[in-house]
């Protein structure tokens, strides 16, 4: 079986996908987050084409189930840009819905997930699923198992929110021990926040993928971190599992709204980890390992 990317425009080869934006938004809502929701298709666009204009190729948009994703509107901003897309399938915490919608699928999560993984008109290429600060709450453990179950009937790749940076070497344990999720089937998300570097490593040497995603973030006081963070994993022979998103969440942290959004992953991050940790280690980060993180042998089927 050949591995391939799902786009919202279909399923690519892995060599196709180019420099990757591996984790960010064009559409997100929220009600924690009222009057910041993500709901413009033209600025998305803007965003995509100013990212487009630095040499980027992809954005994976890990927006999930009942946050507002627009899944029917990625099709046509991937052709207008020229961007592979990947869409995301999950569930985050509990406060991020409406809790009557929440108690109508809970029960069929699994279900939820492999219909949009496999059935959905716009196909998801992801999981996205979310862990409480330092903590596996009630909630994550039932979406998580989900998620794994979802996993092993389409070999999705499963990105985690983890709140804060925190309770990564746990999700890893709840995923690869006891649902048998493989480590490298596993994105960690905002590892960044919790820029403890001993966890990083451990992670890395249990086979899961890092997100470093936030620089858009402007109430974070760890992204000053990043380059000793990166230099620290790629030093013990872990650059293979380092990636790099925007997590752009408000319209505010656009680069048309003179926020630093997608594009300064590629104008203002990459030529200081080009300087920092040479040519070849940038090229893992943005092309390299978002076309093994995000590869599946898919199976469209549903249980």
């Amino acid at each position: 079986m050949t591995a391939a990317i799902r786009t919202v425009l279909g399923d690519i080869a892995p060599k196709e996908l180019g420099v990757c934006d591996a984790h960010d938004h064009l559409f997100i809502r929220s009600p924690v987050m009222p009057g910041q929701e993500l709901d413009d298709a033209a600025a998305a666009l803007a965003e995509l084409k100013a990212f487009t204009a630095l040499g980027g190729r992809a954005v994976a948009q890990w927006t999930p189930w009942g946050m507002g994703p627009r899944n029917d509107d990625l099709p046509e901003l991937s052709r207008q840009s020229g961007v592979h897309i990947i869409s995301a399938t999950g569930m985050h915490q509990a406060k991020h819905y409406d809790q009557d919608e929440l108690r109508r699928v809970y029960d069929q999560l699994a279900e939820l997930f492999i219909h949009e993984l496999t059935g959905a008109q716009t196909r998801a290429g992801m999981i996205k699923v979310a862990g409480a600060y330092h903590r596996l709450d009630d909630h994550a453990r039932h979406v998580i198992a989900a998620a794994a179950e979802a996993h092993h009937a389409t070999d999705a790749p499963i990105g985690i929110h983890l709140e804060g940076g925190t309770a990564a070497l746990d999700v890893l344990h709840l995923l690869c021990d006891t649902h048998r999720v493989p480590a490298h089937r596993v994105i960690l998300g905002h590892v960044h926040r919790f820029p403890d570097t001993r966890v990083h490593r451990q992670a890395a040497e249990a086979g899961a993928f890092l997100a470093f995603d936030g620089p858009s973030r402007a109430h974070h006081s760890t992204d000053w971190r990043l380059l000793d963070n990166l230099a620290t994993l790629a030093d013990a022979g872990h650059a293979q599992r380092i990636l790099l998103g925007g997590d752009t969440t408000t319209t505010t942290a656009r680069s048309s709204a003179d926020g630093p959004g997608m594009p300064f992953l590629l104008s203002g991050l990459r030529p200081r980890i080009e300087r920092e940790l040479g040519p070849g280690i940038t090229s893992m980060i943005f092309i390299e390992n978002p076309s093994r993180a995000f590869a599946a042998n898919w199976r469209d089927r549903h249980p």
